[in-house]
């Protein structure tokens, strides 16, 4: 007999968010089958007797608010049960798996639903093609290229539609920042209101994080 063909995996590496909750917390992978989404991540403890553990009420949401619920977890306790860190710097892997995401998902957003210390990430791009063109925009800028770095995410913002709208607040963020970087406060200033005439989803989100960092206009 034939061997069974695997099913096509669509994988994302590193896909970029536009916000995150937990600093130590990272998404190495997410991959979508027939079957699953499987969700890769890493959290590293930071302070002297941390502990980690998963909530059940973890949810993907789509961009119209529909969620699919956490099927399983895997190399982490599901709370009240708690994963005790030995030492600082100590990481931690673990997957979440979830339902198949509906064909055609470009972004979705994880949220963990609950009352104490819940972790997010806003707007994950599950499109290799735009992860490629904002990591190319970060690269210049950690080389120190504000400017060219700030032309490059406002080309990929005119290229993105409804589709791709998640990834909206990221880049109208990351434009505000360089801007500044840059010594442009005209320019910050202006992509600052366009921001928030954006319609962006969680665009309060957004306003408040620039906000935290003291940019307001």
């Amino acid at each position: 007999a034939a061997a069974m063909t695997g099913l096509p995996v669509q994988s994302y590496l590193q896909p970029n968010y536009g916000l995150k909750s937990h600093e130590t917390l990272i998404i190495n992978k997410v991959e979508i089958s027939q079957k699953s989404t499987v969700i890769y991540l890493t959290v590293e403890n930071r302070r002297a007797g941390g502990t980690f553990c998963a909530d059940r009420n973890i949810f993907l949401i789509y961009s119209d608010g529909s969620r699919l619920k956490l099927e399983s977890v895997q190399g982490i306790p599901v709370c009240p049960e708690t994963h005790k860190f030995k030492t600082v710097g100590e990481k931690l892997d673990f997957t979440l798996t979830f339902p198949p995401l509906k064909k055609g998902t470009e972004w979705i957003d994880l949220v963990e639903d609950c009352t104490d210390n819940c972790f997010h990430f806003y707007g994950i791009t599950l499109d290799n093609e735009l992860n490629g063109m904002i990591n190319d925009a970060f690269r210049m800028a950690e080389n120190d290229d504000p400017v060219k770095a700030m032309i490059s995410f406002i080309d990929i913002l005119k290229t993105i539609d409804s589709k791709n709208a998640g990834a909206e607040g990221l880049l109208y963020v990351n434009i505000v920042a360089l801007a500044r970087t840059s010594g442009n406060a005209g320019q910050a200033s202006d992509w600052y209101k366009r921001l928030k005439s954006s319609g962006a989803p969680r665009l309060q989100e957004y306003i408040k994080f620039l906000n935290d960092q003291g940019i307001k206009y």
